[in-house]
């Protein structure tokens, strides 16, 4: 999490901090613009504690780097610092075996056609493998580091630029490499057929009539919640209250309430985590709306707390 010296918490840093959290993401902080004169690595410390990420210092347990990019300072700490927590997590690769990863970007190049940038995760991939991402599938044709130097073989937590693809992948894609067309082929084409099969199905989201359908079969222990309001104190009030409406079978969890319109970050957050968001006093745009209706995520709007309570409780109360 990368936190300005000079500006502390500012709202994106708080939306970075509500999708870690809901990912169960390890963080560390990197408290960059040090060279500024006025850099306050210390305000942003005790800024950060108000949405529990506390320091190691202060008694946390998220590391905490003072850095600038400009000068290049602290960025060799901040290193040994990922070391050092990859170490306590025991995060381990096996560089022979074939590799599985991540897309980090990709684009159709006018030259080379689709190319993506692959991070390996686990095992080692050769230049001559053959690679799935999702339901695409290929050959790689070439290799590259980030200097553009051709390689022929990458190990784990390489990133490399590989061409050869069929089609264009979506960023955050996994990829597997297969020594073979055919074994990469089948891959593929059950992917695709798994994902017809998704699409025609229910989205990851959730409904409340969907949620009270669970509740009542037993099935449902966490209720996520996301809500926006038109102030910061009837954000906090509702958050407060609502949190208060947990049973022993059902527990409402509250990822992230703050004051202003809902944005696509709360739809892509709503999406990942099968929340429902609230809106109070505010009311979605057409465009978010429809963008909502199309992920499958449930909007309610309230002007009124108390309605917002009957219905948490109803559906605690599988109602």
């Amino acid at each position: 999490l990368v936190v300005a010296a000079d500006d502390g918490v500012m709202p994106q840093t708080i939306e970075a901090i509500n999708h870690a959290k809901a990912a169960n993401c390890e963080i560390i902080v990197a408290i960059n613009k040090m060279d500024k004169p006025g850099a306050d690595p210390n305000r942003v410390k005790t800024e950060l504690m108000s949405h529990d990420v506390i320091a190691d210092e202060y008694g946390g347990d998220v590391m905490c780097v003072e850095v600038s990019a400009k000068t290049g300072k602290g960025l060799n700490d901040l290193l040994d610092a990922i070391a050092l927590k990859a170490e306590m997590m025991e995060l381990k690769a096996n560089p022979n075996r074939y590799a599985i990863g991540t897309v980090l970007e990709a684009k159709l190049d006018k030259g080379e056609g689709p190319k993506a940038t692959l991070l390996i995760q686990n095992g080692t991939i050769a230049a001559s493998d053959y690679v799935v991402v999702g339901e695409i599938y290929g050959k790689i044709r070439r290799m590259t580091n980030e200097h553009n130097a051709v390689l022929k073989s990458a190990g784990p937590s390489t990133p490399v630029a590989v061409t050869g693809l069929s089609a264009v992948p979506m960023a955050g894609d996994r990829f597997m490499a297969f020594p073979t067309e055919k074994e990469a082929k089948e891959i593929a084409e059950k992917r695709a057929l798994e994902k017809q099969k998704q699409e025609r199905g229910a989205n990851a989201a959730m409904s409340l009539s969907d949620l009270n359908n669970l509740v009542n079969a037993g099935k449902v222990q966490d209720v996520n919640v996301i809500i926006k309001a038109d102030t910061e104190g009837s954000a906090e009030a509702l958050k407060a209250n609502i949190e208060k409406q947990s049973s022993e079978q059902v527990k409402i969890k509250v990822l992230a309430s703050s004051a202003g319109a809902i944005n696509d970050s709360d739809l892509l957050l709503a999406q990942a985590s099968h929340a429902i968001i609230y809106g109070f006093n505010i009311r979605p745009d057409a465009r978010i709306t429809a963008k909502a209706n199309e992920a499958g995520v449930e909007i309610r709007t309230h002007r009124i707390i108390y309605e917002v309570l009957e219905e948490m409780e109803a559906l605690v109360k599988g109602m």
